[in-house]
């Protein structure tokens, strides 16, 4: 890998989007290697935290990257360091998953924008670990949703770099593909070191893959640390309104289980006679 394990730090960011503060004076720091999930209630900033990595949501404050601001970074020097994944990637008509895939080497080929036997080799071993080989002929489009979200993981790997950022990595799959995608992530950053960013909206999720998890409400940092000491049952029912039975795993982890709300019926009283 080019691109080498770093730590990221955000430090009194703030950003404003439409005349309304959308972030509000965050600090937070990364450690390189570590897994850090953002979560949130809907509309609490964590997407446009993320933003400020890849200098897509102009910002108060300072983003690094290893204690260097990425403002000073040419965007494509950032991009062989970050690579960051949307939740809504724009993925071309037609194009087949191999080209698709060979898109992340474009902060590597300087100027002459031609991928080398190199480039090519590289991603071809990418789709291997992702298993994605049998695919390298078809059409992205006409993959199954968890196959496409390997595809996309694929395209950020390929780019090699140390960060790793994913907004949503498992929206729009069932439990199983959701599954498959994070324990793939989890190995890959084992393997190769990565430092990685996600958010995620499933706490029960986020709360067995995490190392740690930082919490935003109304674009403010309103909790961060290990999933078992954040997310309490007391802490998810009053920022999301939700009431949770929390279990505590091995490593920091938690198991989040939502409990409905009884509701008592009322039964309608006869009507008085006159």
């Amino acid at each position: 890998m080019s691109g080498a394990v770093a730590k990221v730090g955000w430090e009194a960011v703030s950003v404003e989007l439409g005349g309304r503060q959308v972030v509000a004076e965050v600090t937070l720091e990364v450690g390189a290697g570590e897994w850090l999930t953002l979560i949130g209630p809907n509309g609490a900033g964590k997407t446009t935290l993320l933003r400020t990595l890849v200098g897509s949501a102009p910002n108060r404050g300072r983003v690094s990257f290893d204690g260097q601001p990425l403002s000073e970074l040419p965007s494509r020097t950032r991009a062989r360091q970050v690579a960051y994944v949307t939740q809504h990637p724009v993925i071309p008509p037609g194009v087949r998953v191999f080209d698709y895939a060979l898109l992340g080497r474009s902060p590597h080929q300087g100027l002459r924008f031609a991928p080398s036997r190199a480039d090519q080799r590289h991603t071809l071993a990418v789709l291997q670990r992702l298993d994605l080989e049998q695919f390298a002929d078809r059409r992205v489009d006409t993959l199954s949703g968890g196959e496409r979200q390997r595809v996309v993981l694929a395209r950020a790997l390929v780019q090699d770099t140390g960060v790793l950022v994913l907004d949503e990595p498992t929206s729009f799959l069932d439990l199983g593909h959701q599954f498959e995608v994070l324990e793939l992530i989890a190995a890959i950053r084992e393997e190769q070191e990565m430092t990685v960013i996600t958010t995620i909206h499933d706490l029960g999720v986020a709360g067995q893959f995490a190392d740690r998890v930082a919490v935003l409400v109304g674009g403010r940092l309103v909790g961060d640390g290990l999933p078992v000491e954040v997310l309490t049952a007391d802490f998810i029912e009053r920022h999301w309104g939700v009431p949770v039975a929390v279990e505590a795993l091995g490593g920091g982890g938690v198991s989040i289980t939502p409990q409905r709300r009884r509701v008592r019926r009322v039964t309608p009283s006869a009507p008085s006679s006159t």
